[in-house]
């Protein structure tokens, strides 16, 4: 299973997905550079991304506490998520995401 993430270069880079991990996880474990301060614990927003339209729909909904750490990230856009908020399952083979300004 796999996830491709863009980084601020925009390169692309396909990263190898463990079921039941964060997206943050995968990115970094992945070796991509990420800021992630708070290490998963929804308690800052440095590891905010924007997840690919396409995709959207196919993730949970944000909770009221992951949309009060965007509130104060940069750059905030209608795809805006916390990487440590969505978690990988089979379903999320494929995801498409982008590191935001701030999660490095």
């Amino acid at each position: 299973m796999k996830i491709y993430c863009t980084d601020m270069d925009g390169q692309t880079q396909e990263l190898e997905a463990t079921e039941e991990w964060s997206v943050m996880e995968i990115i970094r474990e992945g070796g991509i550079n990420m800021l992630a301060q708070c290490g998963g614990s929804c308690a800052c927003a440095t590891c905010h991304v924007y997840v690919d339209p396409a995709w959207k729909d196919k993730i949970p909904a944000p909770s009221e506490e992951e949309l009060g750490m965007l509130d104060g990230a940069f750059e905030v856009t209608e795809d805006s998520r916390l990487a440590c908020q969505i978690f990988f399952t089979k379903e999320l083979d494929g995801l498409k995401v982008t590191l935001a300004a701030g999660s490095i």
